[in-house]
């Protein structure tokens, strides 16, 4: 009998390597979330802060979580298409079950292990994790959960305890990624696929500013999230085609991505009032200049070490930080440290969601992403040849 043919090696991780400017971003975007939702219990502007530092800048630090979400939508987006372009050459050929593959990798352990553990938060009457609303139930933030639909839920029936509501997030971007092989195949074989995802990306404004009577539903609504998507996208794209930008070119952008940052983290509702809803264009735009200017293998800045650290193992700090949150705030009420002190809790909170995150990562996500990997990925082998 002939030797069996070899098994196909499983597919590595990556395949180009780590930005640091990325990894900078998502790290800069995991720590606006986890100050905001630290900051809706302990506000910095009404704790001793606000006697040294304007209301302003207390504010603009806790009070964008949303925004700092629509930033990692658009390095998703970018991510995504530059590893299936260096994968498959061209979206058109997208190996559409590969891709399925490694979301499932990616996305499904650490999200299943932790809707046990809020279930089994739920079943313990652990306060703030209860599902008691009218109309919702353990059954249904699941069910919600697992088929990407938790955004529709919460805006139907109000919303989740913190702990299930992060995971809108995912209902945006996975159903997002659900459709987006199947408009490779289709649309990426012809010239409609850039201006498809232009016009969503230019109808977040709309979209957002068409929804006026569920305040949920503006937030977590599919159409506008999917538009900071497709501008990673078409960032990606544009890198492919043209190019990355030279080293002044990047600082241009680089300082542009700040500039629009700050702005619309520190305008004090000025943005809003001149350009209502389209202020989301330009977070959007600061995203997709940050992006660009962010080569592969780039050196990093210094520094910023802790920050990049952070945003390397931001999926996982992203799904566990409402532990470290709740718990810190528990504490702080306790001991009555959560209104002049409150500030003090703020750096604790931020160190701990990173410590819990880098744990879960190492101890658990990236071994399971591994492990599915190479199961997903290898070949049956060939049947033995007879002789």
């Amino acid at each position: 009998m002939a030797a069996s043919r070899p098994r196909k090696p499983p597919v590595s991780h990556r395949t180009l390597p780590r930005s640091p400017g990325i990894d900078l971003l998502r790290g800069f975007s995991i720590l606006l979330v986890v100050v905001h939702h630290l900051g809706l219990r302990i506000p910095l502007h009404k704790t001793d802060a606000g006697l040294w530092l304007p209301t302003f800048l207390l504010k603009g630090l806790i009070y964008n979580g949303y925004e700092a979400v629509f930033l990692f939508f658009v390095v998703s987006g970018f991510l995504i298409t530059r590893h299936v372009l260096e994968r498959d050459g061209a979206l058109a050929r997208v190996d559409w079950r590969a891709f399925y593959a490694r979301r499932v990798a990616r996305i499904a352990p650490c999200l299943l292990a932790l809707v046990a553990v809020l279930l089994a938060c739920h079943a313990a009457g652990v306060p703030r994790y209860i599902i008691d609303k009218p109309g919702q139930s353990p059954l249904g933030a699941t069910l919600s959960t697992l088929t990407f639909t938790l955004n529709v839920y919460e805006g139907r029936t109000g919303w989740l305890p913190g702990g299930w509501d992060v995971l809108w997030s995912l209902s945006v971007e996975e159903v997002f990624y659900l459709a987006f092989p199947l408009v490779c195949l289709t649309l990426g074989r012809t010239r409609w696929l850039v201006p498809a995802l232009a016009l969503l990306v230019l109808s977040v404004p709309f979209t957002r500013a068409a929804i006026v009577d569920n305040e949920i539903w503006q937030e977590k609504a599919y159409l506008p999230g999917m538009g900071a998507i497709a501008a990673g996208v078409l960032a990606a794209l544009g890198v492919t085609r043209f190019g990355l930008p030279g080293p002044r070119a990047r600082r241009v952008l680089v300082a542009a991505g700040v500039a629009a940052t700050a702005l619309v983290m520190f305008s004090g509702g000025w943005l809003w009032r001149a350009v209502h809803e389209g202020y989301m264009l330009v977070l959007i735009g600061a995203a997709v200049a940050f992006v660009v200017a962010s080569p592969e293998g780039g050196a990093p800045v210094r520094g910023f070490g802790w920050l990049r650290a952070m945003g390397r193992v931001s999926y996982e700090v992203y799904l566990t930080h409402m532990f470290v949150v709740f718990g810190l705030v528990g504490v702080a009420h306790i001991t009555g440290t959560d209104t002049a002190w409150g500030w003090l809790w703020y750096a604790p909170a931020v160190l701990l969601a990173w410590a819990l995150g880098h744990l879960v990562a190492r101890g658990f996500s990236d071994p399971a992403n591994h492990w599915l990997r190479q199961r997903l990925f290898r070949r049956a082998p060939a049947p033995a040849a007879a002789g």
